[in-house]
């Protein structure tokens, strides 16, 4: 099966293609655990904390330099490293979340590429639907960007081709965020050739990686979220 004639490549972490960015790592408060992928995801990057996903700093062995919110949600005992980093401070009554004013403070930096941390779960699914939503309007603006709970991640999906380097047997879904048309998958249990897909359709819930994942799509916006980690009682 070929893949259809569209826009040039989409760049993302965990695509095959690489590409010199700026790399910024946000710290945010959801769920978070450390495998050797969300290692290598971050190795190198810079990072800004949100609010209560300073306490994800410890963890993985890193010192943001800046930490963003408004600080109704800080961890106890920090370390004194991690206490003293530099803060920029906002009110709790705002028209952002703490994790978007860390992200719009990363683009201001100059950040080409953004690997948001603890972008899912948490206490407040409002806070992780907007993650995703975020993510998608980000890649649409020229911004790579992918979400991770080093367990899980999310990749935004837009029309052009890319290709993901998750392992044989990797749970995955395409998330619609529209209606999509042309959408192709190749190197899974369950392959698409160039199918509409209706807004909040389940067409497209719980494939399988078979070999090489490539994806393609002519029209609409999505998110791919895989499992490159499935945790117990998954």
């Amino acid at each position: 099966m070929a893949l259809p004639a569209v826009s040039p490549s989409v760049s993302a972490a965990g695509l095959v293609r690489a590409t010199r960015m700026s790399t910024f790592t946000i710290l945010l408060g959801g769920e978070l655990v450390r495998t050797p992928r969300l290692d290598r995801q971050v190795e190198g990057a810079r990072v800004i904390a949100a609010d209560a996903g300073i306490g994800h700093a410890r963890m993985l062995g890193l010192l943001p330099e800046l930490w963003v919110g408004d600080f109704d949600s800080v961890p106890a005992d920090l370390p004194d490293d991690l206490a003293s980093v530099e803060r920029q401070v906002f009110p709790a009554e705002k028209d952002k979340t703490d994790g978007e004013l860390a992200i719009a403070v990363a683009l201001e930096r100059g950040a080409t590429r953004l690997v948001l941390a603890g972008a899912f779960g948490g206490r407040r699914a409002d806070h992780a639907f907007l993650h995703l939503a975020l993510a998608v309007r980000l890649a649409e603006a020229g911004t790579e960007v992918i979400l991770t709970s080093g367990a899980q991640e999310g990749v935004p999906l837009l029309p052009g081709k890319a290709e993901f380097d998750y392992a044989d047997g990797t749970l995955f879904s395409v998330l619609g965020f529209s209606a999509l048309a042309g959408l192709t998958v190749i190197g899974a249990k369950w392959p698409l050739d160039r199918v509409e897909v209706a807004f909040g359709s389940s067409l497209t819930i719980s494939n399988e990686v078979r070999g090489r994942l490539r994806i393609a799509l002519e029209q609409g916006r999505a998110l791919l979220l895989a499992h490159p980690y499935l945790l117990p009682g998954s």
